[in-house]
Formats: structure tokens, sequence, C-alpha cells
């Protein structure tokens, strides 16, 4: 049987590119720069700076789903200018292409009220000192549906409601409230911490949730980061002509398990930099444990002709034109503030009597040695240019057995170990070393085992099935303990409660950024609750990036880690039995939740490789 199409042919002929419409076409654009609340807050508060605002209102509903409104005592702008700053590219920041590379300001581009006014609905009034009447504009769909005279003061209020209203489907990808309300603080304390000479507030749903005065860095840090700060802050200050460095950092005591309190700002732009942030850990690293982050606030200062500011839409992420200059002069700055305040060791350059009888001090540096030394590797390594990273490794041997203790993964799969049938030999004692490591043997060797990357992976699985089955029992707490949050950590409570209750936390709002801990699971010893909640919201935070994660499953995994025993904990033989026997029952006893290796197996053929047998 023949079916015939009624489909029209496409002509091959014809054209296949057209240009978008514009509505299409703006929200598309919007789509790289308004990508939840928070995003639009930041264009907004940072026009404010720009216009020279001395005081900047932050108001919220519904987490910036209803309403975002940002009020500034600012310069304000024209009838004229009130219309065209909303049509895309629109910018009073850049005339020519060489202002690119010159940019002083926070925004630039143009396209941060165009991006706003494609998807929410906009009411801005504004006026300049010299207008006697300001100018009101309403927007909607990107296009002006009213402007007119009207009565207010010198500056710029403007407000957009109903985010996403004709883009339903991203109105969808929205979290719930404490979590978009979290990315708000977020944004509003990265504008705040920079201009400290500034008012700013941030009410939301009514309530007042900053209200910073006007002040110095130092002040500015202890309003936002909390009273703790106040007498454990280390001034940084350098100068040279390349660029300039200030700020504080904290004391080795201030340090978290998670990178909480951590601001770099480039000519007063907050940035995220792994690059820097190394630099700082390096500054700290005989100072704190290996598992902590100092907190810092340190602002940058240089020619803008040496960044790129324009490498990503949210311009948080920038390039340096030497990276390598950077990563020094941060690094020396950060120790020289630490040595400087008796923190850390200063160094003492003066030689003893021992130093000064060594050859290398006293006997003639000849000029066979020196044609030696120069034409070693080593001393060419430091002396080439761009070579100073570069070391020749030493010939370690054959390493290619290591891949047999490895399944090689498929695509889209994770490098885990192997899960062997081990034999471990009960009738021989464990031994564990430094504290950290226990040595058990097996039918055909030894397994060296992390003793609290294991117990995290047995408390791990214990959770888990736990959550699964029913609730965790809670025992009421004799003396209930009253937790005080900040604003941001508060947003952050407040959406755990309901997963928090279901593992056997009871924690109930007290007002005033403040919670009352009336009760903890069963298996947890009471007396530390204050520091644990604590514990698990610094935890918490370092998962928020892992999209792929419920708050349940962070939670869980945050608390594995936090009730694991640690490491420097001394175990018996007994303990030590224990741990094994229910390390091995569990489902994946080979890695951690986050996939680190609880366990290595060494084989006794691999043991007489290593003596030549």
């Amino acid at each position: 049987m023949l079916f015939l199409s009624t489909r029209k042919k496409q002509d091959p002929l014809a054209n296949i590119i057209h240009v978008l419409p514009d509505n299409i076409a703006n929200q598309i654009a919007a789509g790289e720069v308004i990508q939840r609340p928070a995003s639009a807050v930041k264009e907004l508060l940072e026009n404010a700076v720009d216009a020279g605002a001395s005081s900047i209102q932050l108001i919220v509903s519904d987490a910036g789903k209803a309403l975002i409104q940002v009020i500034d005592n600012g310069k304000g702008m024209s009838p004229s200018d009130a219309a065209i700053a909303f049509q895309r590219h629109a910018t009073s920041k850049i005339k020519a292409i060489e202002d690119l590379f010159a940019i002083k300001t926070m925004g630039f581009r143009g396209e941060a009220l165009a991006s706003i006014a494609a998807v929410a609905q906009v009411t801005i009034k504004t006026r300049r000192a010299e207008d006697e009447l300001g100018t009101a504009v309403d927007i909607e769909n990107s296009a002006v549906q009213k402007q007119e005279a009207c009565s207010c003061p010198v500056g710029t209020n403007i407000s957009m409601k109903n985010l996403f209203f004709n883009v339903p489907a991203r109105r969808n990808f929205l979290k719930s409230n404490a979590a978009e309300l979290k990315h708000i603080i977020d944004e509003f304390i990265r504008v705040a911490m920079a201009y400290p000479d500034r008012l700013f507030t941030l009410t939301s749903n009514g309530q007042e949730v900053f209200h910073l005065a006007p002040g110095n860095i130092k002040q500015r840090i202890v309003q936002i980061l909390g009273n703790t700060y106040t007498s454990k802050l280390v001034s940084v200050t350098e100068h040279t002509d390349y660029m300039n460095i200030y700020g504080f950092i904290g004391k080795p005591e201030t340090a978290r398990k998670t990178r909480g309190d951590q601001y770099f700002f480039v000519n007063n732009r907050f940035i995220k930099s792994a690059y820097l942030n190394h630099a700082v850990n390096a500054a700290y690293a005989d100072l704190i444990p290996k598992d902590s982050f100092p907190g810092y606030v340190l602002f940058i200062d240089l020619d803008p002709s040496q960044v790129d500011i324009n490498v990503h839409p949210t311009k948080q992420e920038i390039k340096f034109e030497d990276e390598k200059i950077m990563y020094a002069f941060v690094g020396a700055a950060v120790k020289h503030a630490l040595a400087q305040f008796s923190v850390a060791p200063s160094l003492d350059f003066s030689l003893n009597a021992d130093i000064q009888s060594l050859d290398a001090v006293n006997k003639p540096f000849t000029s066979e040695k020196k044609e030696a030394t120069a034409s070693s590797s080593l001393y060419q390594t430091f002396t080439q240019k761009h070579q100073a990273h570069f070391i020749e490794r030493e010939n370690k041997g054959n390493l290619g057995h290591w891949k047999d203790f490895y399944e090689m993964p498929s695509k889209g799969e994770t490098l885990t170990p192997k899960k062997p049938s081990l034999e471990i030999l009960a009738d021989t004692p464990f031994i564990q070393i430094h504290k950290t490591y226990i040595i058990a043997s097996t039918s055909h060797g030894f397994v060296l085992i992390h003793q609290q990357l294991a117990h995290e992976r047995v408390v791990y699985d214990k959770l888990v099935i736990a959550a699964q089955t029913a609730q965790v029992p809670t025992q009421k707490s004799l003396f209930p303990v009253t937790l005080s949050l900040g604003a941001s950590d508060t947003a952050i409570l407040s959406e755990l409660l309901p997963d928090l209750q279901q593992i056997g936390y009871q924690v109930e709002p007290f007002g005033n950024n403040s919670f009352v801990v009336q009760g903890i699971p069963a298996d947890v010893e009471p007396g530390n609750e204050k520091n644990a909640i604590e514990l698990l919201i610094e935890q918490y935070k370092h998962y928020s990036s892992e999209i792929n994660f419920s708050r349940r499953e962070k939670i869980i995994r945050c608390m594995a880690r936090q009730q694991a025993i640690k490491t420097g904990q001394t175990l018996g033989q007994k303990e030590m039995q224990a741990l094994i026997e229910s390390l091995f029952a569990c489902t994946t006893p080979g890695v951690t939740p986050s996939g680190s290796p609880t366990y290595i197996e060494y084989k006794e053929d691999y043991l007489d490789q290593l003596f030549g047998k």
C-alpha cells in the first residue's frame, strides 16, 4: 500500500537562518544574567553603588520571587535616560572599545536592566538633584508601558515583581524560599562588604535582616560575620608599584571545616579564585589542621589593564595577566601579616657558629664548581623563564602495578577500587599506626585502613538505612540549647528543619535568627549540640554546590563525616575489630560516600616485588 505524505516539502534553496524576535532574544540574554532572584539583586545593588549612593536599601518578598526592590540616594537619571536604560547594551560606562580594559565600575555591559525587564514587571522612579520632578517608568516584556513625571526623592527606586512571570519553566526551576533567600543574602553581603563606608539594609517579608551602618572594613566584617571576629582579626597591608593588598585574615583558631568566611575583592569586585585561595591556605599550612580553612576578607587593587573581568557572565571569575606574581604576592602578604602579629614564627636569618663552620659557607666557590652547578638541570629550572614550576622527577621505577587495584571505569562512571573477597585473619592482632591507620593481616597480604574514612562509610550506611525505614529516635535535651546564627545560616537551617527532624534532631525557631535545640539523635552524645549543628551548617554549605544531591543526602553525608572517629584517636583491639567488621559489612566498603578510598590492599606478590623476590 502506498501512503502519500501531505507534509509540504521544504524548498532546499530557501533561507534557514533568521533573526530572533526581540522578545525571545531578550529572554535568552536574561537567562545568562538573571538565573535566579539573587542574580537580579546583585545587578541592582551594583547599579546603586555605581550611582554613588551612600544609602542602599534592599527589600524582598517571597525570597525575591514576588518582589525585589532597591532604593538608593544616588545621582538618579534624567527622563530620557530612565527609558533608554532598559534597552539592551545601554550603558554609561563604555564609549570606546578601549574602555573595556579600564573598567572601574561594577556594571558596564548594559545587560542587567534589559534582562530584568525581559523576565519581570518593572517600575522605576528616579530623580536627579537638579530636577524638580522625577520620572516614573513601567516596563513589561521589555516594552515601556507608561512613562510620566512624578514626585520622588533624589536617587532611584526600582521594583521588579513576579520574576519569570512570562517564563514559567524557568520559575519552576527555582529552589525553596529558604534556599533562594540564602543566595540573596550571599550577594547582599558581597556588595556590602566591599563598600563599608555606605549604609546597607536588607528587609525580607517585612522583617529587617541586616542594618549595616557605615564604618571601616573591620567594623563591616564584624557586622556581617559576627562579634566572635572582634579580637580575632589580623590586619594585612602591603603596597607595591604593581598592586596593593589590604584587609583582614582570621587568626588560626577561627579556621573552619569549610570555606565559609572567605572573600576576595579585586578593585572592589567580589571574585572567586581557587588559585588565590590556595595561596592563602598555603600560608596557614603549619598553623591549622589540613582539613580546615582560614577566614579572610582581602582587597586587591591593581591597574584594570592587568585583569580581565569579562570572562564570565557573572563577572566573578576573572583572569590576571600574570597569575604567578599574584599568587606569590598574596601568599607573601598573608605570611608577613601572620609573622608580624606573632601568630606565626618569624624567620631568623642570622647565622650561628655551627652554620658558619660548614664547608658550604667558608670554602670558596671555584669556577669548576660554578660550571658544574650552572649545567645542572635543577639550576636551569630555576633560572630559565617560566620554568620555576618544572622540576625533573626522579625515576621511581615501574608504578604500573597501581592499576591492578582499580577497575577502569566506563564513560560517566568514577574510578573506584575493586571489591575483592578479603579474608581478614582474626587470630592476628591489629596494629594502629600514627593514630590514623589500621593494619590488618589477610590471607594474601595485608590491608591499610584509614580509620576516619572507614568509619565515615560505616556511619553513612547506618544513617541511610535509618532514614529510609523510619524516623531516627530522638533523645530529649534536659537543658535545651539556644543557637544564635547569622542571617545566611538562619536561612540554611530553616530549610533543613524537616530533614533534621527525620534523622533525629528536634530544632525549633525562636525568633530573631535564633533556634532552640530540644532533642538530638539517640546515638549522639549530648553536651555538644551547638557545635554539632554549627558544623553541620558549615559542611552543608560545602555540599550546596552539588546539585545532584537531595537535602537529606547532603545532611546524611555531613553527619557521617561529623560523627566519624577522627585521626589522632587511639583505638583498642576490640574497637579496631568492630570497625573492620562493620566496614566490610557495608555494601561499598572500599570508598567513602564522596569517593575517597577507605583502605588499600597490599598483596603478597606485590610485597615480594618490592624486595626483588
